[in-house]
Parts: structure tokens; sequence; C-alpha cells
């Protein structure tokens, strides 16, 4: 007896060890800043030829991630500015551009959040101003033609921008970063109306190439459940029945799945044929009660917005039994938002649990 026990234990510690090797940590989204260093080219859209109107430039961005999808950034580019009559007369001036902008990562909001992913796209859209200076050389008069609107000193103009980035990430906290913008701003930027109405604008184009650094960890590693390796207990001794002997009545249970669309806590039209059938175990069964329990999956939003979806999924099957005339009483909620993952399959975490007994 004693080596049969021996056995079966060692039997059960081993299946526990395979069991945790197979369990996989969970990765969850943690916000964070990031400092954005890039260099490239911009171009002022004007009369002379493409080449003749590109100049270098420079940017450096701090910002703050807060979810998979926004982020805040504030930043400041610039360098030089060219202006043109034709392909041979162009003009420069310095300018420094600082800008509040907001991302809004594209792919993750359709695809959800994924921390292995390599690639990321950002739409951006931003406002700032323009500070430039040292247009001096110029003067009113360039190559034979007057500067009507010709500006000396420091001017400031409101700046509106809008463009997109590409993060290539090489590791868990840096990435390389493509990102092209256009700035558009007051018709006298370049010290001429071209529109007799002051209606039009001037634009810039900027193109830019760099590193983005996250300052500080990007993610939330939850380990893997290790599973707790009990001992069989001993056999309890085997009592004779007596022919009168009344059988043990078992009360009744049933465990229901209610699922949901993604970011939804409404119950879906194909869900209900399961909460009628708790409905009707429930009214047949007048001394049983329910707990419902919601769960949010892991790779959509992010923890805070997670256990709200999980709190509503709940409370909105228990609502539904209410108005199904279920008393309240017999209900009791719990959520767990994306910090349980009931099932392998990451869109089936989208769901109300409900154990009734």
């Amino acid at each position: 007896m004693k080596i049969s026990k021996l056995l079966l234990a060692g039997v059960l510690a081993f299946a526990g060890l395979t069991a945790s090797a197979q369990e996989t940590e969970t990765v969850l989204f943690k916000p964070h800043w990031f400092l954005q260093l890039q260099g490239g080219g911009v171009y002022n859209l004007d009369k002379a030829d493409f080449d003749k109107l590109v100049s270098p430039a420079a940017q450096v961005a701090v910002g703050y991630q807060f979810s998979p999808v926004w982020a805040l950034r504030l930043g400041a580019n610039g360098m030089w500015a060219k202006g043109g009559l034709s392909s041979n007369d162009t003009y420069k001036w310095k300018y420094v551009t600082p800008a509040l902008d907001v991302k809004f990562n594209l792919i993750n909001a359709i695809c959800g959040y994924k921390p292995t992913r390599v690639f990321g796209l950002d739409l951006i859209a931003g406002v700032g101003a323009n500070i430039g200076w040292d247009n001096e050389g110029n003067g009113p008069v360039f190559s034979g033609v007057v500067m009507e609107n010709y500006w000396e000193g420091t001017k400031v103009r409101p700046v509106g921008r809008l463009g997109f980035d590409l993060d290539f990430n090489v590791s868990k906290r840096v990435s390389i970063n493509l990102e092209c913008m256009a700035n558009a701003l007051s018709d006298k930027y370049n010290s001429r109306a071209d529109n007799a109405h002051d209606i039009d604008l001037d634009w810039y184009f900027t193109g830019l190439a760099g590193l983005k650094i996250a300052l500080g960890s990007t993610q939330t590693v939850i380990p893997a459940p290790v599973p707790v390796v009990v001992e069989e207990p001993a056999p309890a001794p085997v009592v004779k029945e007596t022919p009168r002997t009344a059988a043990v009545e078992v009360a009744p249970e049933i465990q229901t799945e209610i699922f949901y669309y993604i970011r939804q806590t409404e119950i879906r039209p194909d869900q209900q044929p399961a909460l009628n059938n708790l409905i009707n175990f429930l009214k047949e069964n007048p001394e049983t009660k329910v707990a419902i329990t919601g769960y949010a999956d892991v790779e959509t939003g992010n923890p805070r917005i997670n256990m709200k979806y999980s709190e509503g999924r709940a409370e909105g099957v228990r609502q539904a039994l209410i108005d199904a005339g279920i008393d309240a009483a017999r209900i009791t909620t719990d959520a767990k938002g994306d910090t349980v993952q009931p099932f392998s399959e990451n869109d089936k975490n989208r769901v109300s649990i409900c154990i009734a007994k």
C-alpha cells in the first residue's frame, strides 16, 4: 500500500510539472513615457523646383503612451525653410515649430494589442506655433520681385499638422521610427500672399527618421499559475449499506457561458438560448443561487478598460435574470477583467460564466 501511494504521488507530481511547463505567461500593456530623436528634411511648397526647396530638419519629442492605441506627444522640429520664385531664385530663413500631437495606433485599434508585434502604424494630428527669424537677407525686393508681405525680425504663426509614422520594433523599448507630416500655416509665411483674399495657406512637409525609446517598461508580465499537487487522501473505509439505506439527494447544478462581441457588454442574439436555459433552470429550482463572473480578453484594450467591460458583462446578465423574474437575492456578480483567462482561445475570454447550484 505504501509503495502504491508513493508511485501515485510521483505520477501526480510529474503531471503537475508537465502542466506547469505547458502554461504560458500573460503579457499586459503598461503605460509609459517615450523619447523620439529624428532627423530628415523639410520641403516648402513653392514656385521653385522640388530639389531647390528641400532643406535639413531635426525633431526632438517626448510623449506618454496612455494605452496601446492612444498617446500624447510634445516636441519641436525645425532648422531651415526655403521659398522660391523660380528654379534659380530661392531664399531661406530659420524656423522652429513646437507642437502638441495626438497619436492613434491604427493597427492596435483594429487588431488588438499584441506584445510580439514588430510593426506599428500611428495616425498623428496636432497644433503648434511656427517661430521664424533671420529673414533679413531677402529684403522687400528679391530678384526684381516685390515681396509685398516680406517680414523681418521674429514672427510666430499658428500651425495645423496631420501625418503618420511607422514603427519597426527592434526590442521591447527601442524602435526605428519613420514619420511624414504636412503642416499648414499663414499664406504670408514665404513673404508673399499668393491669394488676393488671403484665403490660401502655405504648406511645408517634413520627412523624418530616427529612434523611439521607451523610458521604462512597456509590459507587465503575469506568470503562469503553478498547479498545486495535493496528495490523494487514504481511501475511506467501506461501510456496508443496509437494504433500507436511502439514496443521498444531489443538488442540481448548471454552468452557462455567455459570449460577447469585441468591446461590447450587450448580450449577443445568438447567446439568448443559453440565457433562456439558465433562466428556466433557476425557475425550476427555486432553492438554487447563481454566481456570475465577467471576463475580458487580454489582447484588446488595457487593464482599466477591460475591468469595466467585465463588470458590464456580469451586470448585464444579472439584470436580464431579474427582468425574467429571478429574485435579485439569488444572484451574485464578480469581475476579473483580463487578469484571468478561462479559455486558451483569446476571443472566448470575452465571456460571462454563470454557475447555478
